[in-house]
């Protein structure tokens, strides 16, 4: 049979793993941020690496294919990062890299202002494209401010700002 009827599998476009979409907003990063960037790089890299050598190199087609679509990723991110020297940010207002305690109808709560890749809401850290970073960015100690939420607008007031160390 000819090979111009053969349709292998590694040409086949609907076998191909998307690539995982870029944000559109600037690559703002923490040097906490930067340095997990880094190391989830070099994580990656490590594991691409291992499957490369690895005995059975069929079977793992599919991590691999994975893994280096992360890489794909995980370059570019790293590659196109900003980093924000938090030394210099306002301390008299909120800003990228601040840690903010605010209070609400809700209770006090305490978040972080970091960029995308670094967010993770169940920890505080929020991106600070996300409403509440939005809503608080500029804001000063005693200030009010309305953070608009799916579940409803909540006002919040600015109880203390702090750039601290990094972590």
């Amino acid at each position: 049979m000819s090979r111009a009827f053969v349709k292998d599998a590694d040409e086949n476009p609907g076998n191909a793993l998307p690539e995982i979409p870029l944000s559109e907003h600037p690559n703002y990063v923490t040097p906490h941020g930067l340095e997990l960037l880094r190391q989830r790089l070099a994580a990656a890299q490590a594991r691409r690496d291992e499957l490369k050598a690895g005995e059975d190199a069929l079977s793992q087609q599919s991590e691999l294919a994975a893994v280096e679509r992360a890489l794909r990723w995980l370059t570019t991110r790293t590659s196109s990062a900003i980093e924000i020297d938090l030394a210099q940010q306002p301390r008299d207002r909120v800003a990228f890299g601040a840690h903010v305690i605010v209070d609400s109808a809700e209770g006090e709560r305490s978040y972080r202002i970091v960029g995308e890749d670094e967010a993770d809401a169940e920890h505080g850290l929020v991106s600070y494209v996300s409403p509440l970073a939005r809503a608080l960015i500029g804001a000063r100690i005693g200030e009010e401010v309305i953070w608009h939420r799916p579940a409803g607008d909540l006002t919040v007031e600015v109880i203390a700002i702090d750039y601290g160390d990094d972590t």
